[in-house]
C-alpha cells in the first residue's frame, strides 16, 4: 500500500505535554501540578444558560462569525476591560483560541515565511507554523529579564524572510507579563520591520498586581495585529471550546473564508453559555472572574514559598496560573527532573523543554488545582530533593 500521509505530518513531533501525561494517567495516586485548565467548575450561571438553550431547542448551526449578541457582547467587553475598539463585524467566534491562531497563521503566511516566537512558549505555536507551510525561529526570552521578550533579541532573529511574530503575555509556561513600555519598545521594532503581531492574550484577565495591556492598544499597532481571546482560562470554560479572533479587515476576510469551510462556526450551546458570562460579567464588574483570580493569587503565593522552603530559585509569575522553576542546581535537566519526581514521588510537572529551546533547565507547575493536593505535592518534592542532596 503507497504512503498517503505528508512529509510536514510525519515530522511533526508529539506534544511533549500530551506525551508527558499520557504516563502520569497510568501512575495510580499521582498528583498533577501540570494541567493548564483552571480546577472551577464553570459558574452555575452560564451553565444554566447553556441548558436553557438546549430546552428551547437551540440546537442549529449560527452564523459562520456567531451569535450577534455574542459578538456585540465580545465588543463592549474588550472596550471595557482593555479598551480596544472592535467593531463586531470583524470579530469571529472560534472553536477556541487555538482554532484562532491556526486561522490567522493559515490566512497570512506563505511558504518559507519566518514566524518569530519568544521562547519558552505554548506548545503549539511552532507546530502551527510549520502546519502553514512557515519556518518557526525561536527568540530567547531570559529569566534574568524576567522572561521578557527584550527588542535587542528580536532585532537580532529578525531577517528579511521574517513575516510575523506571535506574542503570548501573560505567558504559558512562566507567568511572566509586559508593561505597557515593554511592550512600546517591542512595537517600535515591530512597526520599523512591518511585522504582523499575532497576540494570544487567553490568561489577560489573569494578572496579579498590574493591569493587563495589550498590545493591539498601542498607536500604530491594532492595523498589523490579531488579538485572539477566549472564555478557557479566565470564566473556567476550557471544555466550551470558545475563542475569538479581532483583526484588521483583510486579514479577518482570510480568517473567516477558512473558518467558514473548515469549521462553519463555533458550538451553539457554548455561544449561549458565552453570552451569559460576558452579560453577567458587564453587569456585575466581573466579580466571579475576581473571585478565581484572588484564589489562583493565594495559591501563587504559596508555591513562590514553597519552591523557596524546598530550595528551587523560581522568578515570581505575575500573570496565568504558572510558576517556571529552575532545577538547574539538582544537576537535572528538566526532563530528568519532572521524569524522576513522577517515578519516585508521584508529582507531575511538566518539563520546560515542552516549551521550546530555551526552557531545558526549568519545569512547569500549574497551582490551578486545590491547596490540599499544593501541599501534598511540595511535602513529596522536599523528599525528593533531601534524596539529592
Amino acid at each position: 500500500m503507497r504512503e498517503f500521509i505528508n512529509q510536514k505530518t510525519k515530522l511533526l513531533q508529539p506534544s511533549g505535554i500530551r506525551k508527558f501525561f499520557d504516563i502520569v494517567r497510568e501512575t495510580d495516586g499521582a498528583i498533577s501540578l501540570g494541567v493548564g485548565e483552571p480546577d472551577f467548575v464553570t459558574p452555575w450561571k452560564v451553565r444554566s444558560a447553556a441548558i436553557t438553550s438546549l430546552q428551547r431547542g437551540y440546537t442549529q448551526y449560527t452564523g459562520n462569525r456567531g451569535l450577534p449578541a455574542l459578538l456585540e457582547l465580545i465588543s463592549r467587553y474588550l472596550q471595557e476591560r482593555f479598551a480596544l475598539s472592535y467593531d463586531p463585524k470583524h470579530i469571529l467566534v472560534t472553536v477556541g483560541g487555538s482554532e484562532a491562531i491556526d486561522l490567522a497563521l493559515r490566512a497570512c503566511v506563505e511558504r518559507g515565511d519566518e514566524i518569530l516566537i519568544p521562547d519558552p512558549a505554548y506548545v503549539s505555536y511552532a507546530p502551527l507554523v510549520t502546519l502553514s507551510d512557515g519556518v518557526p525561529v525561536p527568540v530567547e526570552c531570559r529569566e534574568e529579564d524576567r522572561f521578557v521578550l527584550k527588542p535587542e533579541l528580536l532585532e537580532k532573529a529578525i531577517t528579511p524572510k521574517s513575516k510575523a511574530i506571535i506574542l503570548t503575555y501573560p505567558n504559558n509556561p512562566t507567568g511572566a507579563i509586559m508593561t505597557e513600555a515593554e511592550l512600546k519598545a517591542v512595537a517600535e521594532t515591530v512597526i520599523k520591520h512591518d511585522l504582523l503581531v499575532i497576540t494570544d492574550e487567553i490568561y489577560a484577565e489573569l494578572t496579579y498586581g498590574k493591569k493587563h495591556i495589550s498590545i493591539a492598544s498601542l498607536p500604530g499597532m491594532k492595523e498589523r495585529t490579531v488579538y485572539i481571546g477566549g472564555f478557557s482560562k479566565a470564566f473556567a470554560m476550557t471544555g466550551w471550546r470558545l475563542g475569538f479572533a479581532c483583526a484588521p479587515a483583510e486579514i479577518d476576510e482570510g480568517m473567516f473564508k477558512i473558518h467558514q469551510y473548515g469549521m462553519l462556526c463555533a458550538p451553539v450551546t457554548s455561544q449561549y453559555a458565552a453570552v451569559e458570562a460576558l452579560r453577567d460579567g458587564l453587569s456585575d464588574g466581573f466579580a466571579t472572574v475576581e473571585e478565581m483570580r484572588d484564589s489562583y493569587d493565594k495559591r501563587r503565593k504559596f508555591v513562590l514559598h514553597s519552591l523557596t522552603e524546598i530550595g528551587l530559585n523560581c522568578f515570581e509569575p505575575q500573570g496565568a496560573f504558572y510558576a517556571f522553576p529552575s532545577v538547574k542546581t539538582t544537576g537535572l535537566t528538566g526532563e530528568e527532573f519532572a521524569s524522576s519526581l513522577l517515578q519516585e514521588q508521584k508529582v507531575a510537572v511538566v518539563p520546560g523543554s515542552a516549551f521550546g529551546s530555551f526552557g531545558g533547565d526549568n519545569v512547569r507547575i500549574s497551582y490551578a488545582t486545590s491547596m490540599n493536593s499544593l501541599s501534598e505535592a511540595f511535602e513529596r518534592m522536599d523528599s525528593f530533593l533531601s534524596k539529592k542532596r
